[in-house]
């Protein structure tokens, strides 16, 4: 479906690997949406990060773009470049009382919820039960002071209550009614990073004005999750349209773990630009 007003659209790969044909999928469509409309089309470079985020992949990303014959707006926006905008934006959700630190390891709270009869959920692994929302201060402080190790996380029960019943719209599903309690309380920053993948491209998407966020169907449920902090911070709320996940033959969903065959590869065994988009669903 074409807006009925020029979009702005981006496409934002974090830089631990090179792209494959399902980011290809991705970037054209952002840009086909975007140029359709008379709109812009962004790049943004999710480098949040260190552990896992090389400079030289960010690069060989941009060359991939290129070679693939996309055009975006400079300059890219790179999310390490950014993170005071990120704290300050931590910062309004805690002056409001919505953010808590939890000192839970990763198995502690797949523990939890294993007690409580729950059991995973895709790659996000189990939501999290809360085991350190109900903490007093005087633990929490106790724990920050001997060094232990913690994440921040939004309280989604009472950041609910704050904001009330909200809505958003896909494309391809039209308007949703939010749902984001059966995510527990998300992660904001990590003991390693200073935010996190919802709170980082919430705040980005508003400040470079992106109005149609495209991505593939995989991260429709975290939308849910991005519009409530647009609420809370009082950042414009763009449409979403949530597209097809490219798969291989066998059904498997392109992706750097499943080692799907990178651009970089194929333009070795001598595939062209057009042909590669063709692969990727985009014939020109």
């Amino acid at each position: 479906m074409t807006p009925d007003r020029p979009a702005v659209t981006r496409f934002a790969p974090s830089p631990t690997g090179r792209l494959h044909l399902g980011h290809a999928h991705s970037a054209l469509f952002a840009e086909r949406a975007a140029w359709e409309s008379g709109g812009r089309f962004l790049v943004r470079i999710e480098d949040i990060d260190p552990t896992r985020c090389r400079p030289e992949f960010e690069q060989a990303i941009l060359e991939d773009l290129a070679w693939l014959g996309l055009e975006w707006e400079r300059p890219v926006r790179r999310q390490s470049e950014h993170t005071a905008e990120y704290a300050r934006a931590l910062a309004e959700l805690d002056a409001i009382g919505l953010i808590y630190p939890c000192f839970c390891t990763r198995s502690e709270i797949q523990a939890e919820v294993a007690r409580a009869g729950g059991a995973p959920h895709g790659d996000e692994g189990p939501p999290y039960p809360g085991t350190c929302r109900n903490l007093g201060v005087g633990a929490r402080e106790r724990h920050i002071a001997s060094g232990r190790p913690f994440a921040l996380r939004l309280d989604i029960a009472k950041a609910l209550a704050r904001t009330g019943p909200l809505l958003w719209c896909d494309r391809r599903r039209g308007p949703q009614s939010i749902v984001a309690e059966g995510f527990g309380d998300v992660v904001l920053a990590r003991k390693d990073v200073p935010t996190s993948y919802h709170l980082a491209v919430t705040v980005d998407d508003h400040v470079q004005g992106v109005t149609l966020v495209t991505r593939a169907e995989d991260l429709f449920a975290a939308t849910h999750i991005h519009r409530l902090l647009q609420a809370l911070l009082g950042l414009d709320t763009p449409a979403y349209h949530h597209h097809r996940i490219l798969t291989d033959p066998n059904g498997k969903r392109l992706a750097k773990r499943n080692r799907a065959a990178t651009l970089a590869r194929l333009r070795e065994i001598g595939k062209t630009p057009a042909e590669v988009r063709t692969l990727a669903g985009f014939s020109d």
